[in-house]
Parts: structure tokens; C-alpha cells; sequence
């Protein structure tokens, strides 16, 4: 007798279930075995497994608790098959003991401590924020190739170095002192705003928030180092722009930020980010996020977003990041001044850089049709819609081609 299909709304429960504790029961497998696809193989066991004992009697009260247990136990199962040296046994031992635990849950959160070794200096800065998007955020090697306008192929590839690297180093799974923080520091806020961008993206139909993710990180980084200011800078950002999430769509369409429905904003958030700051900057150590973060919060203003002091803050920001993206952005503000043929300009400069990169062609789109270039801003939006993942993003963009088709 042929096994029957797995039951669609457990696979839901699974992927929901998966979906937000990943990271947290991959960094506690990678803390005891010290091998990141051990810990990814003995999950994917454990989810295997899942289909098949929830099939038979019903997901549990707590499926986060179960997978996190037997997890464990295919961690263990795998090591007794395959345990060769003193490390791997000393894994062995631990797992036993934590597998025994009654309450998994109270397992410590080690998503930090994984953090901070995906982000060691034995990888290159791209292979660092990639690996941890992987692992944390459980973002697909797809996902992460957008995001860096990688092939798949590609990131697939550098992610597996990455993995081989830290077990062959054998690189201690723990958060560094403070000596170590300079470093290392950047590559892990790179991370969590990586994390923070790609939840923005997905919108309110992503069943993971990320957004909500990256906040939490921020925070725990808070908590290790409360006197860095570029860590309050970031999660001044994360908070500010969050703010805004239940007025950046409506109705399924994406709405502008000069056209937002400030009602909807988050007012405690944005006053949280503010404070946040305005500490950071009384430092006086200025850093990229602290400027973003002092963007975010111009954006916000009473009156409407302050396009003056927004276009300076993206000139210091472009002197610390000098990327294309930075100066597209910088385009958007200098075009929101009034100084649309320059920012024009600007944005021809960055095409071969940007062609695969869907913001710039919605924003060129708009400012073409402000210059009035309606035929290459038909083109820009058609270019555009090729490259939106976003159904939201998609309908704002149909609407605006087709508004200028009207006109």
C-alpha cells in the first residue's frame, strides 16, 4: 500500500511553524553540533517526520516545542551514525541533555550568537550577510540572489562555502568581546536591515514578517551594547519605517509616502525611533545608519517629508556608502527639490549599473513622466513591471502607467 499524500493544511502548519522559528531552532542545533548542515539536515528530518506523526494523530498543541525536540533527537540519530572525533562527541552529550529538557521553548535563544558567526571575518563581507539570511531569516538561496542581484546559481554556491569555511575553521559559535565589536559590527547590522528590507518588500501578504525579525535583532543588539550608537541608529530606522507599514498599501495597492494616510502611521514607534536618535547623535560618532536613520525621520515630519535636509543627509551618506543605490535614492530627494533635470541626469548615469533593479525603473518611470517623456516613461514602467515581485507594487505601477496613457 503506496503512502498517502501528506494533509495540505499540515503542510501549513509546518510551513507556518517553520516560517517563524526557524532561526531560532537552527542557531540552537548549530550551538551543540557546531556544524551548520548537520543542524540544516537534522531540521529538515525533523520536518520530514512532522508530516508523518501529525498525519497520524494530529499537530501538536505547541508545534514549534516538537520540532525544536525531535530536531534534536535527528541531530542525535545523525551523530551516533557518523561521530569520529571529540567535538562531535561532546556534541552528542549536550543534545542528549537539552533533547531531555521537558520545556523546549525555555531552550536559550542563540539567534544572536548565530549572528555574530555568520558575520566573522573568516568570510567575505557578501558571504556573511548572506549565510545569515539563510540561517536566521530562512529567506530562500532565490531570495538572497535578489537581494544582491545575484543567479541563483551563484549565491547557492557561496552559501555552501560559506558553511564549509566555518566548520573547516572551526570558528567559535559565540557572540565576540568588545575588542572584536569593530569588525564585525557592520556586517551584522548589514544583516538585520537586509532582513528589515526584504520584509518590506514582501508586504502584508508575506506570512513571515521579517520586519518584525529584524526589529527584535536590533533590539537584542541594544541590549549587548547599549552605548553604540550606530546600533541605536539602526533600530531608530527599523522603527521609524515600520511605523509606516499599515498605510503602504491599501485596498492591495501600494500607496505613496506623500499620499499615506498618516492616521495609520504608528505614532508610538516613530516617538521610540526619534528618542533613539536623538541619544545616537549626542554621541557625536556619526555612522551610515545613524543617517539613514535621520532620514527615515525627516520622511516623517510634520508637513511632509523635508526633501532639502533629505537630499544633504543622502550627500554624507554617499561619502561612507558610495553604491548606486545610495545615489539613486539621492536622485529621488533632488528630484522631489525641483531639481528634476538633475536628477534625471543622475539617474541616465546609474542605468548599467541598476538595470536589473526594480526601484530604479519605477522611479525614472515617474520623473520621465514629470519631465514630460511619456514614451520612455511607458518603457521605464514596463521594465519596471517585469521586475516586480510585489502584487501591490504591480497594481500602483499598472495604475500610473495607465494614468499617463489617460492624460
Amino acid at each position: 500500500m503506496s503512502d498517502a499524500a501528506p494533509d495540505p493544511a499540515l503542510i501549513a502548519i509546518l510551513d507556518q511553524t517553520l516560517r517563524a522559528d526557524r532561526g531560532r531552532i537552527l542557531a540552537a542545533l548549530i550551538a551543540r553540533v557546531g556544524d551548520f548542515q548537520l543542524a540544516e539536515d537534522a531540521l529538515q528530518d525533523a520536518g520530514t517526520s512532522a508530516l508523518v506523526h501529525w498525519g497520524r494523530s494530529g499537530p501538536p498543541a505547541r508545534p514549534e516545542a516538537w520540532l525544536i525536540r525531535v530536531a534534536f533527537r535527528k541531530a542525535i540519530d545523525r551523530l551516533r551514525a557518523s561521530a569520529r572525533d571529540a567535538r562531535q562527541f561532546r556534541a552528542l552529550v549536550v543534545l542528549s541533555i537539552d533533547e531531555a529538557v521537558e520545556e523546549p521553548e525555555l531552550i536559550q535563544d542563540d539567534r544572536m550568537r548565530l549572528i555574530f558567526t555568520c558575520c566573522h571575518p573568516a568570510l567575505e563581507p557578501k558571504s556573511r550577510v548572506a549565510l545569515t539570511l539563510r540561517t536566521i531569516a530562512g529567506l530562500s538561496t532565490a531570495e538572497i540572489a535578489r537581494a544582491f542581484l545575484d543567479s541563483e546559481p551563484t549565491m547557492a554556491q557561496r552559501l555552501t562555502r560559506a558553511k564549509t569555511k566555518l566548520r573547516e575553521a572551526g570558528i567559535a559559535f559565540d557572540v565576540p568581546g568588545p575588542e572584536d565589536w569593530p569588525g564585525r559590527l557592520q556586517s551584522v547590522l548589514a544583516v538585520v536591515y537586509l532582513i528589515f528590507n526584504a520584509g518590506y518588500t514582501a508586504g502584508p501578504d508575506e506570512a513571515r514578517d521579517l520586519c518584525a525579525e529584524a526589529v527584535f535583532l536590533a533590539r537584542l543588539l541594544t541590549q549587548l551594547a547599549p552605548d553604540d550608537p550606530e546600533i541605536a541608529g539602526c533600530l531608530a530606522l527599523l522603527l521609524i519605517t515600520h511605523a509606516r507599514h499599515a498605510a503602504r498599501a491599501v485596498g492591495g495597492v501600494t500607496v505613496a509616502l506623500s499620499d499615506q494616510d498618516r492616521a495609520l502611521w504608528d505614532r508610538n514607534a516613530i516617538e521610540q525611533g526619534l528618542l533613539l536618535l536623538q541619544s545616537a547623535m549626542a554621541r557625536r560618532r556619526p555612522g551610515p545608519y545613524q543617517i539613514k536613520g535621520a532620514i527615515a525621520a525627516c520622511q516623517v515630519q510634520d508637513g511632509g517629508p523635508d526633501w532639502p535636509q533629505i537630499a544633504l543627509l543622502y550627500d554624507s551618506l554617499y561619502r561612507l556608502e558610495p553604491t548606486p543605490v545610495v545615489q539613486l535614492n539621492r536622485a529621488v530627494a533632488l528630484a522631489e527639490t525641483g531639481l528634476l533635470p538633475h536628477a534625471l541626469d543622475l539617474l541616465g548615469q546609474l542605468g548599467a549599473q541598476l538595470q536589473d533593479y526594480q526601484p530604479f525603473h519605477a522611479a525614472r518611470a515617474e520623473y520621465l513622466a514629470r519631465a514630460g517623456q511619456i514614451r520612455q516613461s511607458h518603457d521605464a514602467y514596463d521594465r519596471a513591471l517585469d521586475l516586480t515581485t510585489s502584487v501591490a507594487d504591480a497594481t500602483f505601477l499598472r495604475q500610473r502607467r495607465a494614468a499617463l496613457t489617460l492624460s
